[in-house]
C-alpha cells in the first residue's frame, strides 16, 4: 500500500483543460471559424463542442489531444518562422504554391479532417525552419 492515495486521474486525464484552453486561444488568433475549429478538433458534436468552449475543461480522447499538439507545434512553427504574429497568424490563410498545398492555403489542407494533415502541415513548417 502506498504511503500517499494515487491520484485518480492520469496524466492524459489532465491534458484536457490546458489543451482546450491552447486550442480556444490559437482558434482566434488564427480567426477560424466554429465550422473550422471542430473541423479541427475532429468533428466533436456540437453539443460536446460548445461544452468545451464553454468550460474550457475536458477529459479528451487521445486523438483530440493529438490535434491539438499538432495544431500548437504549427502555431510555434509559424511564431519562429514570421517575426511578426500578424503575418505568422496569416499565412495559415494565404494560398500556397509549395506542391504540398497546390495552391490551396494550409488551412484548407488542414481541414481535411485527417489527423495525417496536420502532422503533414506541421511536417512541412518543421523542414522550413531547418
Amino acid at each position: 500500500m502506498p504511503a500517499f492515495p494515487l491520484p485518480e486521474t492520469t496524466p492524459a486525464d489532465a491534458l484536457g483543460g490546458p489543451a482546450l484552453r491552447a486550442f480556444f486561444e490559437l482558434a482566434e488568433y488564427w480567426k477560424l471559424r466554429i465550422a473550422d475549429q471542430r473541423k479541427l478538433l475532429g468533428d466533436p458534436p456540437e453539443s460536446t463542442f460548445y461544452k468545451w468552449k464553454r468550460q474550457r475543461e475536458a477529459v479528451l480522447a487521445r486523438d483530440t489531444i493529438e490535434r491539438i499538439s499538432y495544431l500548437l507545434g504549427i502555431w510555434k512553427s509559424l511564431e519562429i518562422l514570421f517575426p511578426d504574429p500578424a503575418q505568422a497568424d496569416a499565412w495559415l490563410h494565404k494560398p500556397n504554391l509549395a506542391p504540398l498545398f497546390g495552391g490551396h492555403s494550409a488551412l484548407e489542407r488542414m481541414l481535411s479532417g485527417n489527423v495525417a494533415d496536420l502532422y503533414v502541415v506541421r511536417q512541412y513548417l518543421d523542414a522550413q525552419r531547418g
